[in-house]
């Protein structure tokens, strides 16, 4: 989906931050990205690209099932945005941001070769972006503070 007023700003791809709750806090999936794919070696959420017809809620659940077969218990939009600039296209994407809490264990597919459940601080210290350090961060805050009302798609 591009914007009507500016085609250099765009709403193509999603971010899901994968939790499971736990008694001494929530600890958060991420995944590794495996040889020859883009960003090869480097621990990320989930994310991937909106399809045609598709809501970017609905693009993030699928991705999660698609990159680790694991179904959200409960989840939801995170009220803020991943913004990040393309310079070989001029422009600005927009990914909207969710939270998944899921159980079990994922099974990865061919584009992750490892995975981790980290704690808040130990995800974000490998996170690459600035921008996804700042949204798990606010994932966990609000984990701790209670998630709105007004942000749960699923219970």
């Amino acid at each position: 989906m591009t914007s009507e007023s500016d085609p250099r700003i765009v709403l193509r791809v999603v971010d899901v931050y994968p939790y499971r709750a736990e008694p001494s806090g929530p600890r958060f999936l991420l995944l590794r990205r495996a040889p020859g794919r883009v960003y090869e070696g480097s621990w990320r959420m989930v994310g991937g690209k909106i399809a045609a017809g598709e809501t970017a809620w609905q693009a993030g659940l699928r991705e999660l099932g698609e990159e680790t077969g694991l179904r959200p218990r409960a989840y939801w939009a995170v009220p803020s945005v991943n913004a990040f600039y393309e310079w070989e296209r001029d422009r600005v994407n927009l990914a909207p941001a969710f939270a998944a809490e899921v159980d079990g264990e994922p099974v990865l597919d061919g584009e992750h070769d490892a995975c981790a459940w980290l704690t808040a601080d130990e995800a974000t210290a490998r996170l690459a972006w600035p921008e996804q350090r700042s949204l798990l961060r606010m994932v966990a805050d609000l984990l701790a503070r209670g998630v709105p009302a007004e942000c749960r798609i699923l219970p």
